[in-house]
């Protein structure tokens, strides 16, 4: 089965011939979440709790689906590297058969992907996730990346094979080269920037010395594909102004953002909300944190665009769900990315998985009650983050405006032709206002079998196409919903 969803708005002709950099380079058009994998450790994990391996926690095509269903154009694949983390290093066909796989299925739900990779040649995944924690022991820490030329010399070819590997699939729209690099904590645990780069500028330690190898690698085998730099320290907003771009015209700076920490970070008990008062960096002195805190945050950001008239993205940045004042706070940081027309991906889009439900704090389908680890009907934070999601104009796959004279007088779900058809039909809707519409194809037992349409329209007539791979032949439905209006057709799939 190949489902082919269509574009959340217009796509006019323009559009049409977008390239992968105009999604970054011309306002806000990416907007999704992250997915969070590592290898799987049965030793650490147990039986269950992160899946089968050798990747986890497992995602399936249903999860995506949902994803895509809510509004949601992007997915950033949180991944461990295609090389082994210790020498040899090379390419771990497992690994790499796991990410063909998510791309795979994000591909069938009609999303953008951004790659990134937390792991690699002499750097593993406990000092990116667990810096600190006690559920493992020290001997599962690597971070030889660091000091060791050769582990860097093996992240570059790392990017240059897995460049060649990804760089004619369409879905796939950039390259996160490494994922929150942190050598100033791992092994210096220097916080001041200054500091760390009076001392440490120019060495092993420094990425601005590494980056631009692993761009130079990729571009002598992928001239096209999107490369996306975070800065040292996590990719902290305040470390931005220390990273050096290069003279590649389709790179992307990125920030996470999950400043201030001990509020969007806070367990129970509660006692920091947004707005409120509050120490929000550790000096001893309270601060007032609203929205007035995250311009004067988000200047650093305005300031790197301004000089080197490059584009920044977010591609995380969250709050744990049960935040006193969380849908205020996420509501005034998403409008901010708008105003500057930043791409973003929230932490985290959370999977089907059973065995990991109650590993929640970032999953807002959950609500705000902490001892709540099922679904949730609504939520203020799950509507402020629908409501951007929403706003998505663009997917893989085009959706056509048919032009008539005249706007509809009301909504209408035409027949589909070809019908019968056996490799694609083109399904055409008329909106006579604009509104949110959801255009789904259902199998005679009412499974869906594909989400063709999620998304807000203005008054128009659209023509939508379904390919429908390897369904097999029969009748199928579609319906679409507008609002409290329903429209369904039948059509007759024939191999």
């Amino acid at each position: 089965m190949r489902a082919f969803m269509v574009l959340l708005c217009v796509y006019s002709a323009a559009e049409a011939a977008m390239d992968k950099w105009t999604l970054w380079a011309d306002g806000t058009r990416l907007r999704g979440a992250n997915i969070y994998q590592r290898r799987v450790y049965p030793e650490l994990d147990g039986p269950e709790f992160m899946g089968p391996g050798p990747v986890g926690p497992p995602y399936t095509q249903e999860d995506f689906y949902r994803l895509a269903a809510l509004g949601a154009n992007y997915v950033n694949i949180s991944h461990p590297g295609l090389f082994t983390e210790t020498p040899p290093y090379v390419p771990d066909l497992e690994v790499q058969e796991h990410l063909d796989s998510l791309l795979a299925m994000i591909a069938e739900a009609d999303m953008f992907a951004v790659i990134s990779f937390r792991t690699g040649p002499g750097r593993a995944e406990f000092s990116v996730c667990c810096l600190g924690d006690d559920w493992f022991d020290e001997s599962y820490l690597n971070d030889e990346v660091w000091k060791d030329s050769a582990a860097q010399d093996a992240w570059v070819d790392m990017w240059r094979y897995t460049a060649q590997r990804y760089r004619d699939n369409p879905i796939v729209v950039g390259y996160d080269l490494m994922v929150e690099p942190n050598s100033n904590e791992v092994w210096l645990d220097v916080w001041d920037p200054e500091e760390f780069y009076e001392k440490y500028g120019g060495t092993l330690y420094d990425w601005n010395q590494l980056y631009p190898r692993i761009t130079a690698a990729i571009r002598e085998v992928d001239p096209d594909t999107p490369i996306l730099v975070g800065c040292m320290a996590y990719s902290a907003v305040e470390w931005l102004p220390y990273l050096k771009p290069t003279e590649d015209g389709r790179t992307v700076y990125v920030v996470h953002q999950y400043a201030p920490y001990v509020y969007t970070h806070q367990e129970p008990p509660l006692i920091r909300s947004y707005p409120g008062v509050f120490d929000t960096d550790w000096d001893g002195v309270d601060d007032r944190f609203d929205r007035a805190w995250l311009e004067d945050l988000l200047s650093t950001v305005d300031n790197f665009i301004a000089t080197y008239g490059v584009p920044v993205a977010v591609n995380e940045f969250g709050v744990m769900r049960w935040e006193p004042g969380a849908a205020k706070f996420m509501d005034d940081q998403m409008d901010l990315f708008e105003q500057r027309g930043m791409n973003y991906a929230l932490w985290v889009w959370a999977p089907s998985w059973k065995p990991m439900a109650e590993e929640d704090a970032f999953n807002f389908r959950h609500g705000p009650d902490p001892d709540c680890h099922t679904d949730v009907a609504t939520s203020e934070l799950m509507d402020v983050i629908l409501k951007y999601w929403k706003r998505n104009m663009v997917r893989p796959s085009p959706v056509e405006e048919v032009t008539q004279d005249g706007l509809p007088g009301e909504f209408a779900l035409g027949q589909n032709y070809p019908n019968p058809f056996n490799s694609y039909t083109a399904i055409e809707f008329s909106v006579p206002r604009k509104e949110f519409v959801v255009l789904r194809v259902f199998d005679l037992l009412g499974e869906e079998v594909a989400t063709l349409v999620a998304g807000e329209f203005p008054p128009g007539r659209y023509r939508a196409v379904w390919n429908p791979g390897r369904s097999a032949s029969g009748v199928y439905c579609c319906r679409l919903e507008a609002g409290h209006v329903v429209r369904t057709r039948k059509f007759v799939l024939v191999r």
